[in-house]
């Protein structure tokens, strides 16, 4: 996550040290401890909350849980990220469920911060959860606020309730719950106005539409790039409106990602939701747990096997495991495991959940090109159904018709299948290396080096 990618390796550099030794001293936990500090303050964590934080954690990790055990390294490890966790809520803060529909919640924050497509987001993700959202447009100042949410709402089929920006918006909220009511839809979320700034006119208007519709969640969406200002943010909105929780936006931007770690601790107020890009896709639930063990390089297995268990159908998942065991892989399959991986996302994003991964400087420099993407479709795509089940008659013509079909060269078309007969041969490697019952020992194929070549060398992915 680019939000922590700095954090990240400051920390794992640290813990490095700590790994090797044997035993550590109080004074090693004090260097380590002075470094950690430093490194959470250059992540716009703050100031107060570093502080209280270092303390705890020198306090476990100087007493005898650390000196009495094996891998003294490993336990102040996991002291942290226990801290961490609980830094950051401890448990994922759910969201509030009316008891008689709809629940109602309620959008607040800032001009800018992407409130009104975190409400779409936060709509879909609803409506992939089986329910039965409405939009309601209550942001009657901003130019074309409206119309974005009417678009948004298309693109994701979730209705829009709108009365125009010469209604008061108080009186739009309240018809847009009726409205609700009326059409049997069992969540209504209101976006709101924001304004460049907080001032009196924009809380006694939230404060109005709070009174009309008395509503279930009030969140506040603050941008994650603007640092140690977003949880100054947070505060006052909280102070004011009595915020239920917060969602979190461009989490995944050039930021430092103190926000994340600070918001809890200063406002009380949990952090329920992050956002992810300017694509609408769902909100992510925010886990501490899952987000303290990302930050520290130790990867999110279980929001990977959730998102995999969300986009990956088991049936085919398991058809393509046989073909890959017995090397029956071929170009067809391929294109279908690229649409099922891209349903999971960036690429990028998935290998920093993985434990691990973000220290391999094999990975570092990929860098994956949408476009590359789209031309490997194309190429695959031009071939004939024949030569996507058999690769082994793809000889020169064909080559060239597929090149000119693909609208690229013969020498991409070479490329792209030599790599995948490096990958189908590494698949048989591994195939015969595992067994049916396991790993056989031994260090197997050349995994990173054949994935790497599959994956693309720098920006030119998959021509490398």
């Amino acid at each position: 996550m680019a939000a922590f990618e700095s954090l990240t390796s400051r920390l794992q550099s640290v813990f490095g040290k700590l790994r090797g030794k044997g035993k550590v001293t109080e004074d090693d936990v004090n260097e380590a401890m002075r470094e950690v500090r430093l490194a959470l303050l250059e992540a716009d964590v703050n100031f107060k909350v570093v502080k209280d934080f270092i303390a705890r954690v020198k306090e476990r990790a100087i007493g005898q849980e650390v000196v009495k055990s094996f891998t003294p390294g490993m336990v102040i490890i996991d002291i942290v990220n226990k801290e961490l966790t609980e830094l950051m809520g401890g448990t994922q803060a759910k969201l509030a469920k009316a008891a008689k529909p709809p629940t109602v919640i309620m959008m607040a924050g800032l001009q800018g911060a992407g409130k009104t497509t975190a409400s779409a987001k936060l709509a879909l993700m609803l409506q992939k959860g089986g329910h039965k959202p409405l939009l309601a447009a209550c942001d009657i100042y901003r130019p074309a606020a409206i119309k974005q949410l009417q678009v948004l709402g298309g693109q994701i089929g979730v209705p829009v309730f709108s009365l125009g920006d010469k209604v008061n918006p108080v009186d739009i909220a309240r018809q847009a719950l009726q409205h609700a009511k009326d059409e049997g839809r069992d969540y209504l979320i209101i976006d709101t106005a924001g304004r460049l700034h907080i001032d009196e006119a924009l809380m006694e208007e939230l404060r109005q539409i709070h009174e009309a519709v008395k509503p279930d969640e009030v969140l506040l969406v603050v941008d994650a790039m603007i640092g140690q200002e977003a949880v100054n943010v947070a505060q006052s909105f909280h102070e004011q409106l009595e915020l239920t929780g917060i969602v979190l936006t461009k989490l995944d931007g050039d930021t430092r990602g103190g926000a994340a770690i600070s918001v809890k601790a200063v406002t009380g107020c949990p952090i329920k939701f992050v956002g992810m890009g300017e694509k609408i896709e769902p909100l992510e639930p925010f886990h501490p747990d899952r987000m303290a063990s990302r930050i520290l390089g130790m990867g999110d297995m279980l929001s990977l096997i959730e998102k995999a268990q969300a986009a990956i159908d088991a049936e085919k998942a398991a058809e393509m495991e046989r073909k890959m065991r017995a090397a029956e892989f071929t170009f067809e399959d391929f294109l279908e495991q690229m649409a099922q991986v891209r349903k999971l996302g960036p690429l990028d994003q998935l290998l920093e959940m993985l434990p691990g991964m973000g220290k391999l400087k094999q990975l570092k420099d990929i860098q994956i090109d949408e476009r590359q993407l789209a031309r490997v479709e194309a190429i695959v795509k031009s071939m004939t159904t024949e030569e996507k089940r058999n690769p082994e008659i793809l000889n020169h013509s064909r080559r060239k018709r597929i090149a000119a079909g693909s609208g690229t060269t013969v020498a991409d078309v070479n490329r792209l299948i030599k790599q995948f007969d490096d990958m189908r041969r590494m698949m048989k490697q591994f195939s015969t290396m595992m067994g049916p019952k396991g790993p056989k020992g031994g260090k197997g194929p050349k995994g990173l080096k054949g994935m790497k070549g599959m994956l693309g060398r720098g920006p030119r992915f998959p021509f490398g």
